[in-house]
């Protein structure tokens, strides 16, 4: 935490998908500091063994938890999460807030009891998933879908690089299912990098639906557990974006990230 008591917020992604989090975590707390850490020297982590996941975080959060003190890390990654989550907290003594599938809140809502789980293909394969399936499925159809292609496409749109639409509609079709005289009519975005591309997705999907997005739960969650930092009175300034690659992000970007936090 800094000196003057303001705390320090680092949040932590793979790439650029985690300024979805960001963006909801300002609009709560906007009166932290905020370190952005986009892992882009590791992107995809899909491609990643878990054991090499893990020690590649430890090794990134040994610096900056060292170097900046904070008062809670956001890990705005599922894949991250699921898998590197429990050697992080058991390494460091600071809270650490995931981000998991919002499978309980989306089977909780859906009327035609019919959800898909749309995330990369590491995290619908994982256990961890399959787990919250069967706690809260409620009831629920859940079909899981694993893009190997989407959070590439939203790091693109974010560079000024969009895909075309065939591309983004062939990725979220599988999601909508129409049998048994029950529509699919709640989709979550178990990737935070999905977001990003959120308003495409809405106007290419074949009926309405409702997206799941998890970064209010998140920002939620971070708020609850800063509730010992009172809020200060003004904006301590603009957050800090950091690049694993050691890259500096073009202007156009630059600008771009910016529009996250302000």
């Amino acid at each position: 935490m800094s000196s003057d008591s303001t705390p320090t917020i680092i949040v932590f992604d793979s790439g650029l998908g985690g300024l979805t989090v960001l963006r909801e975590v300002v609009a709560l707390r906007p009166d932290a500091y905020y370190r952005y850490v986009a892992d882009d020297a590791g992107f995809p982590y899909g491609r990643l063994s878990d054991d090499a996941l893990v020690a590649r975080m430890l090794a990134i959060m040994d610096e900056e938890i060292a170097a900046r003190q904070p008062a809670l890390v956001v890990i705005a990654c599922n894949t991250a999460s699921t898998i590197a989550l429990p050697a992080l907290r058991a390494r460091f003594a600071v809270p650490f807030v995931g981000t998991v599938p919002a499978i309980k809140p989306a089977c909780a809502a859906s009327l035609t009891k019919r959800v898909s789980v749309l995330g990369t293909e590491a995290t619908v394969r994982r256990e961890y998933t399959h787990a919250l399936i069967r706690e809260f499925g409620n009831g629920s159809s859940v079909a899981l879908v694993g893009s190997a292609r989407l959070a590439a496409f939203g790091e693109a749109e974010l560079h000024g690089e969009p895909a075309a639409d065939a591309d983004l509609a062939a990725e979220i079709a599988p999601c909508f299912i129409d049998a048994d005289d029950r529509r699919t009519d709640t989709i979550v975005l178990a990737c935070t990098h999905y977001p990003l591309l959120l308003e495409r997705f809405r106007r290419l999907a074949p009926w309405p639906v409702t997206w799941i997005d998890p970064a209010p739960a998140i920002a939620r969650r971070v708020a609850t557990l800063l509730q010992e930092c009172p809020p200060a009175s003004e904006r301590p300034g603009a957050p800090s974006f950091v690049f694993t690659s050691g890259s500096a992000p073009p202007a156009e970007l630059a600008r771009t990230l910016k529009t996250f936090a302000f």
